[in-house]
C-alpha cells in the first residue's frame, strides 16, 4: 500500500520486516447454557488462543438458556508457528478440533457428539453444538517473533501530514485491539502536538530511528509500485471471511 515514490525511504522500507501471519476465528452455538465468567478468557488449549461466551458477554447474543461462544484458533499455519496449516482445512475439521479441544477443557458441559467424532469418549456433559462458523483471516496480525518490534515504525512519520496508527505500528502492545487504540492515541497526540503553540506541554513521540541495514539496502533501490487492493472480496481489504476452497480466494 505504500505509494511508489515513498518505497525507497528507509521508514517505510522497514515495514517489508513484518509480515502477516493467518488466524482464524470461529463461532459455535449451542443447545445449553455452559458455565462461564463475564469476559475474555486465555486457553490452556495449543489450538484456542483466547474465547468468550457471548451469551453472557454481549447484550445481543445474550442468553441464560444457550451459549454462543466466540474462539481465537490460533497458531493455524507453521507460519504462525503451528505443526499444522489448519487454514487450509475444511470448516468441519476445523470445528472437530475445536470441539475436541473443549470437550477436553470442559468433559463435564461438551457432550460426546458422533457428529463431531473428537469429542466422543467419556465425560457426563450434555452441551450439543446446534450451528457454527468460521471465518479465516489471512493476514491477521504481524509474526510477534524475535527481532521484530524494532521495525514497527512510530506513529510520526517522515512526510508532513500524513500519521501512523495501527496495532502494528510502535507501541507497547502485540498486534491487539489494545495496541490498536493505544496506536491511535499516540497518532492523536502527534497530529496534536504538531497543531499545538503550547511549548510548555511535553512533546509527542519523534520518529523512531530505522536499523542501519535497512538504511543501506535502500542505497540504489527502485521504486516499488504498490500492490493495492485486489478484488472486492473481505480478505482483499485485510478482513476475514467465510468460505474454503477453490474460488474462496482463501
Amino acid at each position: 500500500m505504500v505509494p511508489a515514490g515513498w518505497s525507497t525511504m528507509p521508514f517505510f522500507r522497514q515495514i517489508d520486516e513484518l509480515e502477516g501471519i493467518p488466524v482464524i476465528n470461529i463461532h459455535l452455538w449451542f443447545d445449553k447454557k455452559l458455565t462461564s465468567i463475564d469476559g475474555l478468557c486465555f486457553s490452556r488449549s495449543p489450538l484456542l488462543s483466547v474465547y468468550a461466551d457471548m451469551s453472557t458477554c454481549c447484550r445481543e447474543y445474550a442468553s441464560s438458556e444457550a451459549s454462543m461462544l466466540e474462539l481465537v484458533f490460533a497458531p493455524c499455519s507453521p507460519k504462525a508457528g503451528g505443526n499444522v496449516n489448519w487454514i487450509a482445512k475444511s470448516d468441519e475439521k476445523i470445528v472437530d478440533a475445536t470441539m475436541g479441544e473443549l470437550k477436553r477443557l470442559f468433559p463435564t458441559e461438551i457432550a460426546s457428539d458422533e457428529a463431531w467424532p473428537s469429542t466422543l469418549g467419556e465425560g457426563k456433559g450434555t452441551a450439543k453444538l446446534t450451528k457454527h462458523a468460521v471465518v479465516r483471516v489471512p493476514r491477521s496480525v504481524y509474526a510477534a517473533v524475535p527481532g521484530r518490534n524494532r521495525y514497527r515504525p512510530s506513529q510520526k512519520t517522515p512526510i508532513p501530514h500524513f500519521t501512523l496508527a495501527g496495532d502494528w505500528a510502535a507501541q507497547k502492545f502485540l498486534g491487539s485491539m489494545e495496541g490498536a487504540v493505544l496506536s491511535g492515541k499516540l497518532a492523536a497526540e502527534v497530529i496534536v502536538d504538531a497543531d499545538s503553540t503550547d511549548h510548555d506541554s511535553a512533546p509527542a513521540q519523534g520518529i523512531k530511528p530505522v536499523e542501519q541495514h535497512v538504511i543501506s539496502s535502500c542505497e540504489g533501490m527502485a521504486p516499488k509500485e504498490a500492490v493495492g487492493v485486489r478484488g472486492n472480496y473481505p480478505i482483499a481489504f485485510g478482513g476475514g471471511q467465510q468460505g474454503s476452497g477453490e474460488g474462496t480466494h482463501v
